[in-house]
């Protein structure tokens, strides 16, 4: 029996993403509460590009709009930019609602 999240990052890499600017406390287990900086965001995942003390495999809780709190894993590190996929996929509807909160410029919203 395996343990863990079950990752598979190669389906997940041609999501739509979504730029955003929305800072975060992330909850990690071993440094605690953690400010982050989301800047995109996909309904399987998020960038941060403040990641200094994250490792590949961590494991982070946020709060997103809409949705609450989500789990999120660590699947790629390079320089200060983290990738993380979301332990659940969110609802179509729901990301649609966290990207309207996230992108108040309409402009900036991919066309639906």
């Amino acid at each position: 029996m395996t343990v863990g999240a079950q990752l598979s990052v190669t389906d997940l890499r041609r999501a739509t993403r979504h730029p955003v600017d929305f800072p975060v406390i992330a909850e990690h287990r071993e440094h605690g509460d953690m400010k982050l900086h989301i800047s995109n965001v996909s309904a399987h995942g998020f960038m941060v590009d403040d990641a200094q003390t994250l490792a590949r495999g961590d494991r982070v809780i946020v709060r997103l709009p809409v949705v609450g709190r989500i789990e999120a894993y660590v699947i790629w590190l390079r320089d200060t930019r983290a990738g993380f996929q979301f332990e659940r996929i969110i609802r179509f509807d729901d990301f649609m609602q966290i990207i309207d909160t996230l992108q108040p410029n309409p402009r900036l919203r991919k066309n639906r």
